[in-house]
């Protein structure tokens, strides 16, 4: 698994596709925090980071399936796949590689937001006038939902040997789980509540409020892990 994480890990850092997803993150959230008139926290008047928080998953819809969208799509359409499973490695350990590779690329693109928390914290009135555990809560969050949008790309990639194909279908996967059971429930009557909490939202939402709750956590770990099993099924199967 280390073998394959820090092939596909090093194939991110030789391309374009890591420095352009980090630059795009970076840029398009930092004109949302800072420039646009909008979502500005300058214009807004509070020392809070509403604005990454509820923008950053719209972004990342877009931008982790276009890092995963090449995990096993590239490989299989080149014809590399095969050389791949004749290594001593497990289903698992390709695609839990692959997974962990990708994820890190997202953390290592979310890292430098910390800046904001800083400056927002200097900017209060008074200083420190920032809800901090709200802040941690949601950086949790926003890291989990991150894993859960990188084993949902890497599931769309190993169904297909077209990027582009791979690309569309994880980036509608992710907006179903983020939001779409959200919208799903206000038709659901009595049954609301239950198809809510199916959802990304309602979890993420829970954290953002500063409140570690082990039932958000396990919701997160067991989405990622029940796309990560489907994925190793898909590639098990040898059928492309």
């Amino acid at each position: 698994m280390i073998r394959v994480f820090a092939k596909e890990f090093n194939s991110f850092l030789n391309s374009l596709i890591a420095y352009i997803v980090i630059g795009v993150f970076l840029t398009g959230i930092g004109l949302l925090v800072w420039v646009f008139k909008d979502t500005s926290v300058l214009d807004y008047g509070y020392a809070d980071m509403d604005t990454l928080f509820s923008m950053g998953p719209y972004v990342f819809i877009f931008l982790i399936p276009a890092i995963t969208m090449k995990s096993f799509a590239e490989e299989k359409k080149l014809g590399t796949m095969e050389l791949l499973l004749t290594k001593p490695l497990s289903d698992w350990d390709i695609v839990v590689g692959k997974f962990l590779a990708s994820f890190a690329l997202v953390l290592i693109a979310l890292a430098p937001t910390l800046i904001y928390y800083f400056s927002i914290n200097r900017l209060g009135n008074p200083v420190g006038n920032i809800d901090t555990a709200g802040v941690a809560g949601s950086y949790i969050g926003l890291s989990l939902l991150a894993m859960i949008f990188c084993a949902i790309g890497i599931l769309a990639s190993s169904l297909t040997t077209n990027q582009i194909v791979s690309f569309i279908f994880a980036a509608f996967l992710c907006f179903i789980f983020y939001s779409g059971f959200d919208s799903l429930s206000a038709l659901s009557g009595s049954w609301a509540l239950a198809v809510k909490q199916l959802g990304i939202l309602y979890h993420y939402e829970a954290l953002s409020k500063g409140l570690i709750d082990s039932r958000d956590v396990i919701y997160f770990l067991s989405v990622a892990g029940l796309m990560l099993l489907c994925a190793k099924t898909v590639i098990g199967s040898r059928q492309w």
